[in-house]
């Protein structure tokens, strides 16, 4: 184990070049020739994302998560999780979570708080999330966009958490925004 000094934090990657080897309307992904920490040369891959990601823990007067369900493509799997999407960089994470609820769920939130934020994948991807929990749900009708066909679950708050132990949730956002509502609970408990 090393100690924090100076040197340890220093960045011991050398960039040579960095080329495109691919790029859609939401990510790039760049072929970096680098020279790696032991001094030997190396590739580095590195994904790019064009949004921020954002996630919404939906929680209603009942102590009730609304969750949402989709088959995902990358996984050849069906997956629950909480509302998420990408959000332009230059839009703001709280409009583009109020956005994403609206349109995957049709809800609307009157309460809003920001849970924390984190890197999804960073050996591999720049890919930034942002979650937040949204309370006093006002219902309306959902607009998912034409790449979604999603479903909706209402379970019970701990039920979500056991969902999430069990291993049935395995998205990262969805299980990284769940357990931070369970740690707010334990550092200040719902009556």
């Amino acid at each position: 184990m090393h100690n924090e000094n100076e040197e340890d934090l220093d960045n011991p990657w050398r960039r040579l070049s960095r080329r495109v080897a691919y790029e859609n309307p939401w990510i790039r992904v760049d072929e970096d020739q680098v020279i790696r920490p032991d001094g030997k040369d190396g590739i580095y891959g590195v994904v790019h994302f064009k949004n921020r990601a954002v996630g919404v823990v939906p929680l209603d007067e009942n102590d009730r998560v609304l969750l949402v369900g989709q088959y995902r493509y990358t996984l050849d799997q069906y997956s629950w999780e909480i509302p998420e999407g990408g959000v332009p960089l230059d839009e703001e994470p709280l409009s583009g979570a109020q956005r994403e609820l609206m349109e995957e769920t049709g809800y609307t939130a009157a309460k809003w708080q920001e849970l924390g934020r984190a890197h999804l994948s960073n050996s591999v991807s720049d890919e930034h999330a942002i979650y937040f929990l949204a309370e006093e749900l006002i219902p309306g009708t959902p607009r998912p966009e034409g790449t979604e066909r999603l479903s909706q679950r209402w379970v019970t708050f701990p039920e979500a958490l056991a969902l999430v132990e069990r291993g049935e949730i395995t998205d990262a956002l969805s299980i990284i925004a769940i357990q931070r509502v369970a740690l707010l609970r334990g550092k200040s408990p719902r009556t």
